[in-house]
């Protein structure tokens, strides 16, 4: 859908770090929101690029996720303040291989910053009064096996689609931490920031 150059170009026209070594699986994980008109699709309509190099070959990977919750953790709130939709940034260094639910996933490791949608309307309410700022689980996990649509799968996490996308991005992952530490960076963009 996308090329690593308008990638790397949307990246930077924000100011954020694009991670460029030569060395092995220096990784960009970058989330592109796609959905403008703020109404809830309840599908998995997102992007998860990964960006890396292997012996000098730039790679890149594209795979469906959801940036938005789903339907039913908009309507059943877990918590007080409203469901959680994760603020378009970069956030360095704050996710780490850890454990979501039973399995090796990324999770949040510091802080980054959440919407709070409480009212129900199944539209995301991207209101910046309502933005908060810690540490509130917000994942990138998978879903089912191949899942159509999100329901519960994302109250503000970042999550795939289909289970062999996780299992193939996890491996990579897994290498870059080898080498890397157990530190990633997640950026996420709007559809419109790429060119």
């Amino acid at each position: 859908m996308f090329t690593q150059e308008q990638i790397k170009k949307a990246v930077k026209s924000k100011g954020y770090i694009y991670f460029d070594s030569p060395k092995n699986y220096d990784v960009n994980i970058i989330g592109i929101r796609c959905n403008n008109n703020d109404k809830v699709t309840n599908l998995f309509d997102d992007i998860l690029v990964l960006i890396y190099k292997k012996d000098g070959e730039v790679i890149y990977k594209e795979y469906p996720i959801t940036t938005d919750p789903g339907v039913r953790s908009l309507k059943e709130l877990q918590n007080i303040n409203g469901c959680a939709i994760l603020v378009p940034g970069q956030y360095r260094s704050c996710y780490m291989i850890g454990t979501h639910k039973t399995y090796k996933a990324l999770v949040q490791r510091d802080n980054v910053k959440v919407y709070r949608d409480k009212n129900k309307d199944l539209k995301y309410d991207l209101d910046s009064k309502t933005i908060q700022n810690g540490l509130f689980g917000i994942n990138i996990h998978k879903s089912g096996k191949d899942s159509n649509i999100v329901d519960n799968w994302s109250a503000g996490c970042q999550v795939f689609k289909k289970e062999k996308d996780f299992n193939e991005f996890m491996s990579i992952i897994t290498k870059s931490a080898e080498i890397f530490g157990n530190k990633f960076t997640y950026t996420l963009l709007n559809k419109n920031d790429i060119k």
